[in-house]
């Protein structure tokens, strides 16, 4: 699906997770509605095999909202998609907990590996991260991250000295989403394994 962002008529735009609502804003009501229909609009179009382009007003349309509302609301389709991301990355990685590292880092990647070889999921990572950089690739990743921190953390309340996150994320996070998302390779549960096995030789 290709992204074409249009001149927007709103400068600057939003942070991931900071677009959801406005100052002021109430959680619930219209707003929360808008939100959930420009997001499900979203991901309809990402999945379409029509291959229609990514636009402000072809999201608007597909949600049934004006699309100065869209862009009043996140600006640019970078921010739209960074918002579209944060929501589904966060909340839905369970920090995996088996008693051992190697198994909480075992289940931690198979997890990440199932996500990453959804086509909705995958389409949805490859456009935030093309259109948005940077602010797309921590939307993407960035629960991902603290999820491995986490599990180190574990770890070390145990008395262990796991790896560093640094170490962890270059052997681990790494190389799952370039496979995942550049690469086009499989994700199988053999090399999964592969790569925790080679961040914790026995």
């Amino acid at each position: 699906m290709p992204v074409t962002p249009p001149p927007s008529p709103h400068t600057g735009g939003q942070p991931a997770g900071q677009s959801g609502g406005q100052p002021g804003s109430r959680p619930g009501g219209r707003s929360a509605r808008v939100r959930a229909a420009v997001h499900r609009a979203v991901k309809e179009l990402l999945a379409d095999e029509a291959n229609e382009p990514l636009t402000i007003p072809a999201v608007a349309a597909r949600a049934g909202v004006h699309a100065t509302t869209v862009y009043r609301r996140w600006g640019s389709v970078g921010d739209l998609l960074a918002d579209v991301a944060t929501s589904r990355f966060s909340g839905d990685l369970v920090v995996p907990d088996t008693g051992g590292l190697r198994g909480d880092l075992e289940r931690y990647a198979f997890d990440l590996a199932k996500d990453l070889g959804d086509p909705d999921t995958l389409a949805l990572v490859r456009a935030t991260i093309g259109t948005a950089g940077g602010l797309g690739a921590e939307a993407c990743s960035g629960e991902r991250g603290q999820a491995l921190e986490a599990v180190l953390e574990r770890d070390r309340v145990r008395g262990n000295q796991p790896p560093t996150l640094e170490r962890a994320t270059d052997a681990l996070l790494a190389p799952l989403y370039y496979r995942g998302v550049f690469s086009g390779l499989p994700l199988t549960d053999e090399w999964v394994r592969s790569l925790v096995s080679r961040l914790l030789p026995d």
